[in-house]
Order: C-alpha cells, then sequence, then structure tokens
C-alpha cells in the first residue's frame, strides 16, 4: 500500500491542476445538486417494527381522520382570574376559531367543551392536532399557529403553547466557525507558519463542502433526518483537518531532511497516507455500522459521516498533495515563532521517558482517574427530547410548567390506546372491558371516552398518566397496558396497542439500549481485526479497544454529569437538564471509537516503525512518541476545538453530542493515548509486538510503517523506481 501511495502522491504532486479542477468540478457538480434538487429534513423519530409504530400505521390505514400521525400542539391560555366567566369564554371561543383556521390544522379540542379547564378555574388546554408530521410544518405554519393567540394575549390572557408542532428545526447558529477559528490557531502554532496552517483547514473545508452538497442533494431523493447533516458536518471538519495535519507534518519533516519536494510528498503520501487511510477505515466502520443495528435514522446519520470520512482521506490522498506542490518548499519552516524552535519535540521526548520510568504510578493514577469520572454513568437515565427539556424562557417550557401545574404531570404525555376490535363479536362488551382494565390498573390513570372509525372496527381511548412522559412510572403504566392485550385478547378477540408520543419515545430509547451491545461487539470486533493487520500484533489492538472502552465509560459518566445532574451547566451554556438523550450512547461509540483509533494509529504507528527499523522497544517507544505526539496533541486539540463549538448550538441533542464527543477526545487523546499507551509500550516491551507465526504467514503485509517502501527508495536502484513513477 505505501508503494501506491508513494506513487499516488507524486502522481498528484506533479499533475496538480488536473487534480485540483476534478476535484473543483466535483465541488460545483454537488453544489449545483444541493441548489437545484434539495428537499426538506426530518426530525421525526421513527422504528418500524415497534408496537407504537405498528399502531400508528394501523390508524393511517383505518382511521386516517384521528390524524394520529400528524403533529400535535398544546394551547395553554391562563389568567389570574377565572377562565371560564364571560371574558374567558369568549377569549377560548376566539382561541380555538384562530387555531382552527391556522395552515394544515386537522382539528380542534375546545377545552369548553370536553372541560379542560383546570381544578382552580385558572388555566383552560387545547389540543390541536394536524393533518402533516411536524417535521412537514413550516416556520409560516407555526406563525399561522402562534398568530391565533393575538386576540387572547391583546385582551390581557396568556397563551404559551407545546406539543411537537411548535418544534422548529434544530440550529446550530455557525458555531462550527468557533471550532474552525481555533482550529486555525492550533495549526498556526504548531506549523509557525500561515502556509502551511491554511493547507489542512483549506483541504478539510473542501472536504466538508462535496460531503454537506451531496447530503443536500440527496435529501431531495430520500428522506433524511435532520441531524444527518450536522454530524457529517461535525467529523469531517474534524477528520479532514487532522488527515491532512498528519500529512503535511510528514511532508515539513521530508523537506528538513534534504527530500525535493516532489519526493517529500510522494514519501509523506506513502506514509503518513498509509496511517491516514487505516484510521479513515475505523471510522468509517465504526459510523457505517449504525445502519445494522435496525434504527433507520441512525443509519442515515453514520452512511452520510462515513461518506463525507472518506471524502477527507481521498481529499488528504490526492487533493493534498497537489496542493503541495502548488506550495513547494515554501513550507520547509515555520516564520512565525511562537515558542523555542522544537520545544514540542523536546517535551514529548521528556514526557515519554517520565512515563517510561513510573510506567507503573503512572498507569495507577490514570486508570483510578478514568475510574472516578465513570461513576456516574451508573445513573444514566435514557429518554428522548420533549417540552420539558426545552429552555425554561420558551414557550414549550411554560407550556409544559403550566399544564403539569393545573392537570399534572401526566397531562403532558398522553397515551394513545387503540383497540382493534376487528375479531370481537361483542365490540361494545370489549371496548368497556379494555377501558376498565386501563383505568383499573395500580397507578388509577384517567380513561377518556373511546373513538370509533367509520367501520366501528377500530376504536381509540385516551389514557392521562398521573406521572410525566419521561418518568420511569410511566413506562411501567406503558409496559402494564401491554400486558392487558393477552387477556383481552382471550376474552373477547379484540387486541390493544399503546402509541402516541409518550409510547413511541419509550420504543426508541428501549430499542436504541437493545441494540448498544451488539454494535459495540461488531465495530471493536472488526475495528480489533484492522489493527492487528495494522501492527502486525495481538497485544496493541488488545489494549487499543480496552483504552477505548475506559475512555467511552468515563466519557458517559461526564455527559450525566452535566446533561443529567446538572453540573457546569452555567459555565458551558446548557439550559436544561434531563434524562440522556437516547440515540447518543450508541451514536458517541460510534463516532468516538473511529476518533480514538485515530490517535492510535497515528501514534503507535510511528513506534512501529522504528521497531521494524532495529530500534529496541524502549527506544521505538520513545522516539516514535517523539515524533507523533506533536501531530497527535495538535490534532486532539483541533478535534475538541470543533466540537466543543456545537456545545452552543440551540438543540440539547446537538450541544450533548458536541460536549461528549470534545470531552470524550480529550480524555482519549491525552490520557489513553498519551499516558497509558507508552506506559504499557514500556511495560511490555518486545511483548507487545507479539504475533503468533502462522498468523503472521497468513495475515497480508499491507505495509503501514512503509518498511518496503524505504528500502526500496533507499537502494542503489531507488532511481528506477522514482522514474517509474514519473
Amino acid at each position: 500500500m505505501a508503494s501506491f501511495l508513494y506513487r499516488l502522491g507524486r502522481f498528484s504532486f506533479r499533475r496538480r491542476a488536473l487534480v485540483t479542477a476534478v476535484w473543483a468540478a466535483v465541488l460545483v457538480a454537488l453544489g449545483a445538486g444541493a441548489l437545484t434538487l434539495s428537499g426538506q429534513l426530518s426530525n421525526s423519530v421513527t422504528i418500524p417494527g415497534t408496537e407504537s409504530q405498528k399502531a400508528i400505521d394501523q390508524l393511517a390505514d383505518r382511521f386516517p381522520e384521528a390524524a394520529a400521525g400528524g403533529a400535535t400542539g398544546r394551547v395553554v391560555i391562563s389568567t389570574p382570574g377565572d377562565i371560564t366567566d364571560a371574558a374567558g369564554q369568549a377569549a377560548i371561543t376566539g382561541l380555538v376559531k384562530g387555531l382552527e383556521n391556522a395552515p394544515k390544522v386537522a382539528g380542534v379540542v375546545n377545552p369548553l367543551q370536553v372541560q379542560a379547564i383546570s381544578p382552580d378555574k385558572h388555566v383552560a388546554l387545547a389540543q390541536v392536532s394536524y393533518r402533516v408530521p411536524g417535521f412537514e410544518l413550516t416556520d409560516a405554519d407555526r406563525e399561522g399557529l402562534m398568530a391565533a393567540a393575538d386576540s387572547a394575549k391583546a385582551a390581557g390572557y396568556t397563551v404559551d403553547f407545546g406539543g411537537d408542532a411548535v418544534q422548529a428545526m434544530p440550529a446550530t447558529n455557525a458555531t462550527e466557525g468557533l471550532g474552525v477559528a481555533v482550529a486555525a490557531v492550533v495549526l498556526i502554532i504548531t506549523f509557525g507558519s500561515l502556509l502551511a496552517a491554511g493547507i489542512p483547514l483549506l483541504t478539510a473545508l473542501i472536504g466538508v463542502g462535496i460531503g454537506m452538497a451531496g447530503i443536500t442533494t440527496a435529501s431531495g431523493f430520500l428522506e433524511l433526518n435532520t441531524n444527518t447533516p450536522v454530524l457529517a458536518l461535525m467529523i469531517g471538519l474534524a477528520v479532514g483537518i487532522d488527515y491532512a495535519l498528519f500529512i503535511v507534518s510528514r511532508y515539513r519533516h521530508e523537506l528538513t531532511i534534504g527530500r525535493d519536494p516532489e519526493e517529500a510528498a510522494g514519501r509523506a503520501t506513502g506514509t503518513a497516507g498509509s496511517a491516514v487511510v487505516f484510521a479513515g477505515l475505523t471510522v468509517i466502520i465504526a459510523l457505517a455500522g449504525l445502519t445494522v443495528v435496525g434504527i433507520p435514522f441512525l443509519g442515515e446519520m453514520g452512511i452520510a459521516a462515513a461518506l463525507t470520512v472518506a471524502i477527507a482521506v481521498v481529499i488528504a490522498l490526492t487533493l493534498l498533495p497537489a496542493i503541495l506542490g502548488f506550495a513547494g518548499g515554501k513550507l520547509a519552516g515555520g516564520k512565525i515563532r511562537l515558542r523555542r524552535k522544537a520545544s514540542a519535540t523536546t517535551h514529548g521526548e521528556r514526557w515519554a521517558k517520565f512515563v517510561a520510568r513510573h510506567r507503573i504510578p503512572v498507569l495507577i493514577a490514570a486508570i483510578a482517574g478514568l475510574a472516578v469520572v465513570a461513576v456516574p454513568a451508573a445513573s444514566m437515565q435514557l429518554g428522548l427530547p420533549n417540552d420539558s427539556t426545552a429552555a425554561p424562557d420558551t414557550t414549550q417550557r411554560k407550556a409544559y410548567d403550566t399544564v403539569a401545574r393545573s392537570f399534572g404531570e401526566g397531562a403532558n404525555g398522553p397515551l394513545v390506546i387503540v383497540v382493534d376490535l376487528n375479531g370481537s363479536k361483542d365490540r361494545p362488551a370489549a371496548l368497556q372491558q379494555a377501558a376498565a382494565g386501563i383505568g383499573g390498573l395500580p397507578e388509577r390513570p384517567i380513561v377518556t371516552p373511546p373513538k370509533t372509525n367509520r367501520d366501528g372496527d377500530l376504536a381509540l381511548l385516551t389514557v392521562i398518566p398521573k406521572s410525566g412522559p419521561s418518568s420511569t412510572a410511566t413506562e411501567d403504566l406503558v409496559s402494564d397496558i401491554r400486558g392487558l392485550n393477552a387477556g383481552l385478547g382471550s376474552a373477547t378477540g379484540a387486541s390493544l396497542a399503546v402509541t402516541g408520543q409518550t409510547a413511541a419515545n419509550i420504543d426508541v430509547s428501549e430499542k436504541l439500549a437493545d441494540a448498544m451491545l451488539p454494535y459495540l461487539a461488531l465495530i471493536v470486533g472488526l475495528a480489533f481485526l484492522l489493527l492487528m493487520l495494522v501492527f502486525r500484533s495481538i497485544v496493541v489492538p488488545l489494549k487499543a479497544t480496552l483504552g477505548f472502552l475506559g475512555s467511552v465509560v468515563a466519557t458517559f459518566g461526564a455527559v450525566v454529569a452535566v446533561f443529567q445532574w446538572g453540573w457546569l451547566t452555567d459555565l458551558l451554556g446548557v439550559k436544561t437538564t434531563g434524562p440522556i438523550m437516547s440515540m447518543l450512547p450508541i451514536l458517541l461509540i460510534g463516532v468516538l471509537f473511529g476518533l480514538a483509533m485515530d490517535y492510535q494509529v497515528f501514534l503507535v504507528t510511528r513506534m512501529r516503525e522504528e521497531y521494524v527499523h532495529g530500534a529496541d522497544p524502549q527506544q521505538a517507544m520513545v522516539t516514535g512518541f517523539r515524533h507523533g505526539s506533536r501531530v497527535v496533541v495538535a490534532a486532539a486539540l483541533i478535534m475538541i476545538s470543533v466540537f466543543a463549538g456545537f456545545v452552543l448550538a440551540e438543540s440539547s441533542l446537538i450541544q450533548s453530542i458536541g460536549f461528549a464527543l470534545a470531552f470524550g477526545v480529550l480524555v482519549d487523546a491525552f490520557v489513553i493515548r498519551m499516558t497509558i499507551v507508552p506506559a504499557l509500550m514500556s511495560l511490555l516491551g518486545r511483548g507487545a509486538w507479539w504475533l503468533p507465526k502462522w498468523l503472521d504467514r497468513v495475515l497480508p503485509d499491507v505495509d503501514v510503517e512503509g518498511e518496503k517502501l524505504a528500502k526500496q527508495l533507499d537502494a542503489p536502484d531507488e532511481r528506477e523506481l522514482v522514474d517509474a513513477a514519473k
């Protein structure tokens, strides 16, 4: 592989105009597609096969007038006085009329007709149902809903809105720009050159631009989740900068030892480029593996991000050498002196020697620190966002709190019970038994009168729990209601299913939790094989994966402490706390695993390169760390800054993903790879590179460290290979 990449790097360097023109054409073509073919993104979270989704599909087929799959809105009108007096009734009537005329509204439940009035008569609750799902509502539709309250507000009443009908698409507020700015500073400090710092940024932005344009174009043909481009942007930007950083750093090293620019580009692409290929493959495996867990929206996000990473790898191997061709030998030395020359290299060598001398205490301290940070992970609660997790100053949160105070927590998360009467001989009796069974459960929920479809073979019951939509008591209630199905079927021939937003969120969370361990086993197993191929060792991949597990558990602990317990929320700008997003753990495992393996490949590849070139294990560790640590530190700081910028986003999901990835990279890079890895490499010595002879014969030699390439190029007939490359 190293020889092939060497030739590719030299080709791209020589044909730089052609290579640059091809990539520019790709960017323009996809940009045009994004402008003309883009579609609407979806923020719906559904998983085919769950009971709640099956019930929704059943309603859409046999009870379409119920608009069960459409968005819902809760409109809360309140006053310090009596909401049922003449003025209050007039305000409610005018509000309901305005709601009925709002765009895409299917129906409105008048609180005066169903007595949805609080016991103190200060609050009334109207329910709005839409003909379309929430993600199909535009800002104009939401503005039309809000405008219905103008007359009531003008009369002195307070009106707040909740439900998925008022949940706009998440926005990042261009927070990625902050991460790019910090990345630029890190690159300038690392290289001491504006030109050298600008090249990784340029290639990364081009790669992200191509990836985002491709995703936008695909949205015209596929229904994509609204977080899909956000994840692709986040990951693509970080790895794009890192991969280019690694190759540019090696290119500068080759220039400083006297190589001509074309030869330096070829060698940098052949050696550092090999590490980039395998680092990229681990990220791609981890992200693409999200497709096998049976969760469509996660699969979409994984594939989109994986394709963006693949683009970043190809750009690093082709466009980057082409741009180096335009720069030539100008990158040989930095002109900006922010520190003493080679101080980072000296510090890296000193740290490696310190870790080698004190490896046992260092290992104990690092592992103990991880264990302490991981403690909160034992208290993790999973759930999906609802109005209770909205920022305190939003109308959704105000509506939720008002409803909870006036009607009880459960009114914010009603359950929809679908009773299929098709197989029952006595349908009224079956429906009565279903309602009585639910009302007789230990929690004693409120059961509203049933509604039946035109054929009378399908009925809807609304159940209002006493507990909130995110509580374990509501989860238990859903389980208990579903437990009534077998008895109802044997007694009456009818069947029931639980759906609605609350039940759907419970089903999604359960599905995500069940998929976590199989997914973890899949990506760890595949990556173990890949790393064994790269390092030709069993021990190195084993400690790499065990170290990753340590960083993941510690990251889970930090996420729980911040987003569930509320630690440091003011400092980080987190406006609300609650259960951790159900999709976050499995998403974090996939993304962080790939990124963690990047640092493992970047750092340990150089150690192995020194080892196979004849250095003893201790010296190989120190020398490899000295050369690799500076790049790994810079790469980690860049990733941390890019991810941390997303903590400033408005969406709690994007906030938590950004924080988790930033903290995870911090722990994995500086605690696992920069501390535990060199300590273990020093402790194990030659044993770190142990591989059974039979396995050594079976595994193909991919020559990631470029040993064969170096022998070919340094041999007397080196010129022949160089000429052949031309």
